[in-house]
């Protein structure tokens, strides 16, 4: 058996253009390696996390259409997999022409970074319940918009990852700050943004959720999380919730996916109130709190998903093992030197536990630099707990 499945791998290497080289795209490119395959990594900067393991890296600027189209031809590649929001999707419909596989697909990458498109796929064609929504492309339409859905509502740039651009409108007077801090939080040169009408939520979810070429839609165990500044803090799973209410996450992930179609894995968001779940937001990707996975929460994690789903190797079910916690340790100065860690020991003799250090070269505030990770039999709360202490024990400098 394991020679056949090794005889398999080697007749299935791919080259893939991984596009964008985060801390993400590093433990994909590890689980892609230990399927077989060859990875390029693309991102703005030299030294980013993901080709510090990748086979080869290319440094161009993503909205550059003419720069994508270069890497592209250079390359040659059967698999383009996106990591960030920041690129000429566009472009992707052509290189699907050329018979290349787009991850998830083409038409999945355009419309997931553009909060636009998602929403109104999500809310009208497929009919999924959302918040009230409007958008604007200048501060006079933000201002109707806010109208429209009344306050508290939340502000958010049409594109933009890990929570930038992102704030909350309580009053009349947060109005002209939550338009420029959007538009200062907003990625390449679209100057729109979304104002939702707030939930009254009792909590977010995470449902990671993998659709394959020749197999059924699957789900992982729900993950829970905390954010601030729009960013995630620590994250959890399983999250306990009631059935019911998963079962619709669960109904709502499907149709939506199914929409935009392709094989992969997606992180989609929900809001869960007393009345049920509620559609936020979608990446046709690994997800920043599906982290917690990496701590051994399931069967694989989630970027040992993605790789297999993309590659078409069967999964066929996810089961949890244990619960999981995960927690970032985060960057307090700007700094173009090389990041100096300490606490590590201290945060190493914490039982059942793991750490990541991403790699990344440089530092600026709220930059996410690392993760703890805890595990085992004891209430997710606990877990949390200890990897936020964990986190503590680490600086950098």
């Amino acid at each position: 058996m394991i020679f056949f499945l090794i005889y398999y791998l080697c007749l299935m290497r791919k080259k893939i253009l991984l596009l964008g080289s985060g801390e993400l795209g590093k433990e994909f490119t590890i689980a892609a390696q230990r399927l077989g395959q060859y990875v390029i990594a693309v991102d703005s900067y030299k030294n980013a996390p993901a080709m510090q393991v990748a086979h080869e890296f290319e440094v161009i600027d993503m909205l550059n259409g003419d720069q994508l189209d270069a890497i592209v031809a250079k390359h040659q590649p059967n698999l383009i997999v996106p990591e960030i929001e920041a690129i000429r999707t566009e472009r992707f419909y052509d290189y699907e022409k050329q018979g290349i596989q787009v991850v998830p697909s083409a038409k999945a990458a355009n419309f997931t970074m553009n909060r636009k498109a998602i929403r109104d796929l999500a809310a009208i064609e497929v009919g999924v319940r959302t918040a009230k929504y409007k958008y604007a492309t200048s501060y006079e339409e933000l201002v109707e918009a806010v109208k429209y859905t009344g306050m508290p509502c939340v502000v958010k740039p049409l594109m933009s990852s890990s929570g930038k651009g992102q704030s909350v409108i309580k009053s009349e007077a947060d109005w002209r700050h939550s338009w420029d801090y959007a538009l200062e939080g907003s990625r390449g040169d679209l100057k729109e943004v979304i104002v939702e009408g707030f939930i009254d939520f009792d909590y977010e979810i995470t449902l990671l959720t993998v659709t394959q070429k020749d197999g059924p839609t699957l789900f992982c165990p729900p993950i829970g999380h905390r954010q601030e500044r729009g960013d995630y803090q620590e994250s959890w799973q399983p999250m306990p919730m009631k059935e019911e209410h998963l079962k619709e996450a669960q109904q709502m992930a499907a149709d939506v996916t199914k929409a935009l179609g392709g094989a992969g894995l997606w992180g989609v968001e929900f809001f869960i109130t007393k009345e049920g779940a509620y559609f936020s937001e979608l990446s046709p990707r690994p997800h920043d709190t599906g982290m917690v996975t990496l701590a051994g929460t399931q069967s694989f994690n989630e970027f040992e998903l993605h790789a297999r789903a993309i590659l078409n190797i069967p999964i066929p079910q996810i089961d949890l093992h244990r619960n999981g916690a995960s927690a970032v340790v985060l960057a307090t100065e700007t700094s173009e030197a090389q990041p100096i860690f300490s606490g590590l020991d201290k945060a190493a003799i914490f039982s059942n536990s793991d750490l990541r250090l991403f790699g990344k070269p440089t530092t600026r505030p709220f930059r996410r630099m690392a993760v703890t990770l805890t595990y085992g039999e004891q209430d997710v709360k606990e877990l949390v707990e200890k990897a936020k202490a964990m986190a503590a024990e680490i600086s950098v400098k």
